[in-house]
């Protein structure tokens, strides 16, 4: 494994802790090295994954081959500096921070403007930005979530940084590389929150615990509050109900889902679940 960075004489450097530098990265550098050193792919860089990373980051900034003593330094200056959250490990935020200039950092722009409380947000999004319903988001679709994005927290990117950015992306998330992001890969790219259903035992309890907690599910779903789930709120929750049974799943995967459970639940054939319907397909006594 390997930092790698083209430098140029023109090109900008960035002052490290302990008054070392570095060239300054683009966003397509960023998501290689990412890509490198985060091998299990897991959102963060930790364990050995993080002592690779300090090591050759330690040999960028000494240009030579690091001591032990260098080694274990560098990454002490860089952790206490950088690691927020002070578990030990390295996000993607936090290592963006670390080695992109202000003007390249975009890729926490999504983390910060967007309030992903639910899946439901997320679907929202999913189905925006999925203007063909072919299930992925192909780049053109891309670039259009990072415009509408970056227009509103209220900055201005060219037509070549906008290709740039979606490229960068591309290659951070598209976990399979066909150019195209599926249901979760844009889950990772949004940061779209814990599944809501983990927190219940829908099948434990009492009659009235569980009522009480199917009062819960249905409030959260239902965020348009019209006593029924549909559209987004559907797809939501059909997303986190198969999710918790099997999980990971494709956007065709949830269609084909979602289309049996209006089958088989809709029973007043109004298109949509209402909630006396769902509390008869999780065995809920209302």
């Amino acid at each position: 494994m390997c930092l790698r960075f083209r430098k140029k004489p023109e090109e900008r450097i960035m002052t490290m802790p302990g008054g070392l530098v570095l060239p300054a990265l683009k966003a397509t550098q960023f998501a290689d090295i990412w890509k490198e050193f985060d091998i299990n792919d897991n959102g963060y860089i930790d364990g050995n994954e993080l002592n690779a990373f300090f090591y050759e980051l330690s040999k960028r900034l000494l240009k030579k081959e690091p001591t032990a003593e260098e080694h274990a330094s560098i990454k002490r200056t860089f952790m206490s500096a950088y690691d927020k959250s002070k578990d030990g490990r390295m996000s993607m935020n936090e290592i963006a921070k670390m080695l992109l200039p202000e003007d390249e950092e975009f890729l926490l722009l999504f983390r910060r403007t967007i309030p992903l409380d639910s899946s439901v947000t997320f679907m929202e999004i999913w189905r925006k930005y999925d203007k063909n319903r072919s299930g992925f988001i192909d780049v053109k679709e891309l670039q259009n979530f990072i415009s509408d994005y970056v227009t509103a927290a209220g900055a201005h990117v060219s037509s070549k940084k906008l290709k740039e950015y979606a490229k960068s992306i591309m290659k951070l998330f598209d976990r399979n590389e066909d150019k195209l992001l599926d249901l979760q890969d844009m889950a990772r790219l949004v940061n779209c929150s814990e599944n809501f259903l983990l927190q219940f035992q829908i099948q434990d309890g009492s009659i009235a615990a569980r009522r009480r907690d199917f009062e819960k599910i249905f409030s959260h779903y239902d965020q348009s509050q019209t006593g029924a789930l549909e559209g987004a709120e559907l797809d939501g929750f059909v997303k986190d109900m198969m999710e918790l049974i099997r999980g990971p799943l494709t956007a065709a995967d949830l269609e084909k889902v979602k289309e049996k459970l209006i089958s088989h639940g809709d029973n007043n054939k109004d298109g949509v679940i209402q909630r006396n319907e769902l509390a008869v397909m999780m065995g809920v006594r209302l």
